[in-house]
């Protein structure tokens, strides 16, 4: 866990709100025993998770797929080579949804602006250092043109399901 006591709280803080924003139904749903604070979600969400991210067409279509994603100091970080269609889709329009879902135990979903990590932004170091730690090499030297992106969320709910 990369998260420091301001972030949990932040993160904490995220959820509440949109959860409490939520709809009728949603609140429903993820009420009670079945809804997650950031403490509790956070060792949940260790290492590599397969998480559904989708972007959008420029004629406003959705467009799904699957990513490695690694949750550092309270975001989604992902890659994808920039030839992809998902690439162009983040540079043209980088709002996002991502889920994490595993199976009826647990579910996060997040809505935010996918943000391109760049070698001058203070966070690349240690976010490529944990993903060349868990793959055993820097994840852009993977192709020529790999991007990592972080995913700053706007939105965030999380799920517990029946124990």
């Amino acid at each position: 866990m990369y998260e420091t006591a301001a972030e949990i709280e932040a993160l904490d803080e995220l959820i509440m709100r949109s959860r409490s924003g939520g709809s009728a139904h949603l609140q429903t749903i993820i009420s009670g025993d079945h809804a997650l604070g950031a403490a509790e979600l956070l060792p949940h969400l260790e290492g590599m998770k397969v998480v559904s991210l989708a972007t959008v067409t420029k004629r406003g279509e959705p467009r799904i797929s699957a990513v490695d994603g690694h949750f550092i100091h309270g975001a989604w970080t992902f890659g994808t080579d920039g030839t992809s269609i998902k690439a162009r889709h983040l540079h043209a329009r980088p709002s996002v949804s991502l889920s994490f879902v595993d199976g009826e135990k647990l579910g996060v979903f997040v809505h935010g602006t996918a943000q391109r990590l760049l070698d001058e932004d203070p966070r690349t170091e240690e976010i490529i250092a944990h993903w060349a730690a868990h793959y055993g090499s820097d994840p852009r030297t993977w192709g020529d043109d790999i991007r990592m992106f972080r995913l700053e969320p706007s939105w965030m709910v999380a799920y517990r399901g029946a124990e």
